[in-house]
């Protein structure tokens, strides 16, 4: 199976991380790497789902995490064999093909049981003893395939009935005599070119009369068997051959094992191991949430490497990337933030750019590489740059925020003032969300000098509804901040009226000591002119961290 490469941004992710990863992905599949897929780490805010509801652009796939599982290991869909079909067929498949195990499916796809050879040899055992009559479950249709047969009379032909298997080889006055000890209307007999047994069978009805090495049925017999609706079959194979190749030409359900521990898709590989350490051949069928075969996965997979490689947009800093990234290789990183301690075994391609959006370094990557764009990303691109940089008002905006902004303005029609209006609205919707939400919708995680803490942002035209609600939301900071045993948490909320913010924190009593900000009479800390958490807060708040540590 051919690698998935995930482009994805940071967790809790906001309006630029989602962009990005949506038109950079395209931009891959536009240069013919259709395996690369955009992903996001987590739920979007109103005015993501804003502009691409507005502009007809697919959502990225939303991954809860990147946690190994099953899926990741599993090479493409399997060959399979359906349940109806002979033992024989799908011992020859397992054979030709070199396949240590073959799963079993109904005519929908969906896993029934595993044919691996253990289970065959048990198969064989149980049935194929001379202590005992055995019966065999068969169709005639599965019988005549399997020994090539050339039918004479077929009756009922798909029905599955037990069967035994009976070889007429004693003188005909003994046969007649022990043939009434079988289940005649379920026997298969086995005649060579004796008239008189053919006969006897034919009257008594048995269910099949299979003739050895190619022999024939006189007209007059074949008269009287579809008289009496008996099958008749040519086997061009010697008597034992005959009888052996009937043996394999039950349904393939018979030999299936139903006993082998079923993997889902999005089982994690750790709950795998000890399952795949115990199951014969040492593997395990991998289905979908409707059961339908997806794959196997053998215990020698989990050393390989997994059939995943991610990107990461928006940011390059292990804290703030999707849990379990470290399992993958990174491929490459595009962002326009501070660099973090993100270390990889190999080289990769590592993009930094001095902007205020990843989507300004986005668009001008297509602009490069020579690769028009097509309206509906180009739309979303710029309302990427808008969001970041906070409609080219923020510190953080440049230039080349600025040309790019104009560029993609330009080939959408879109012009630059209306469509800010129009994200700000839809990110209005922001104040009513719950205290939780407000804090996970754009959280970005930091550590240094031996501590970690958190900060969030987000926008609105009226932060007084949320200062309203500061002991709420400084509650739920607390919680957060304590539940990773943070120095602080903090939230900013910028007045996109003013370019001013509002800044909550929640932290040990070393940090919040040492602030020295203004705040209101609700103790609320005022940032005038500061609206960049990147550009602006964060290098305020390294200061106190490194008072707060000595």
């Amino acid at each position: 199976m051919e690698k998935k490469v995930y482009v994805i941004g940071h967790r809790n992710p906001d309006t630029d991380s989602v962009v990005s990863a949506a038109a950079y992905a395209r931009l891959k599949q536009l240069q013919g790497q259709n395996n690369y897929a955009a992903a996001r780490a987590g739920k979007i805010n109103p005015q993501t789902e804003y502009i691409f509801e507005r502009f007809g652009a697919a959502l990225p796939e939303y991954l809860p995490d990147l946690i190994p599982k099953a899926e990741h290991y599993i090479s493409g869909p399997p060959v399979t064999v359906n349940e109806n079909a002979s033992a024989w067929d799908a011992l020859e498949l397992l054979q030709k093909d070199d396949f240590r195990v073959l799963p079993i499916v109904d005519a929908d796809g969906v896993y029934k049981s595993m044919l691996h050879y253990k289970g065959f040899a048990q198969y064989i055992i149980t049935n194929i003893n001379p202590r005992k009559k055995s019966a065999f479950p068969l169709s005639l249709d599965h019988l005549a395939a399997t020994i090539h047969a050339q039918p004479l009379t077929l009756f009922n032909g798909d029905e599955v009935r037990k069967s035994t298997i009976v070889v007429a080889a004693s003188y005909t006055a003994y046969f007649k005599k022990n043939i009434h000890t079988e289940d005649i209307e379920n026997a298969l007999v086995i005649v060579g070119d004796r008239w008189d047994i053919q006969k006897c069978c034919i009257e008594m009805r048995v269910r099949a009369l299979i003739l050895s090495s190619g022999n024939v049925l006189s007209r007059e017999l074949i008269e009287l068997a579809e008289k009496n609706r008996v099958t008749v079959l040519i086997s061009p194979f010697d008597t034992s051959s005959t009888a052996m190749l009937i043996i394999y030409s039950v349904p393939v359900s018979t030999l299936g094992d139903d006993s082998v521990p079923l993997a889902r898709l999005h089982d994690p590989v750790r709950s795998l191991r000890e399952p795949l350490s115990k199951a014969p051949s040492r593997c395990l069928p991998v289905t979908d949430d409707e059961g339908k075969i997806q794959g196997i996965i053998f215990e020698g997979d989990l050393i390989k490497e997994p059939n995943v490689e991610v990107i990461m947009v928006d940011h390059n800093e292990p804290g703030q990337a999707i849990e379990g990234i470290e399992n993958y290789k990174i491929l490459e990183v595009i962002d326009h933030h501070r660099l973090g301690n993100l270390s990889t075994r190999y080289p990769i391609t590592f993009i930094n750019r001095v902007v205020g959006a990843t989507c300004t370094i986005i668009t001008n990557l297509y602009r490069e590489q020579k690769v028009p764009l097509e309206k509906n990303i180009a739309s979303i691109l710029l309302c990427g740059i808008l969001a970041d940089t906070l409609v080219l008002q923020s510190a953080t905006a440049t230039d080349t925020d600025i040309e790019t902004a104009d560029y993609l303005s330009s080939i959408t029609g879109l012009e630059i003032k209306k469509l800010g209006q129009d994200m700000q609205s839809a990110a209005n919707h922001v104040n009513a969300l719950s205290a939780p939400e407000l804090i996970n919708l754009d959280m970005k995680e930091y550590a240094e000098l031996g501590v970690s803490y958190s900060v969030s942002q987000i926008e609105t035209d009226n932060p007084g509804a949320l200062a309203a609600r500061r002991k709420e939301i400084e509650s739920v900071l607390e919680q957060e901040r304590a539940a990773k045993d943070r120095l602080f948490s903090a939230l900013l909320v910028t007045d996109v009226t003013v370019l001013d913010s509002l800044l909550f924190v929640a932290g040990k009593k070393e940090f919040t000591g040492n602030i020295n900000f203004p705040a209101t009479e609700r103790g609320i800390y005022v940032l005038k002119d500061v609206v960049s958490r990147k550009k602006q807060l964060i290098p305020l708040l390294a200061e106190l961290v490194e008072k707060a540590v000595k």
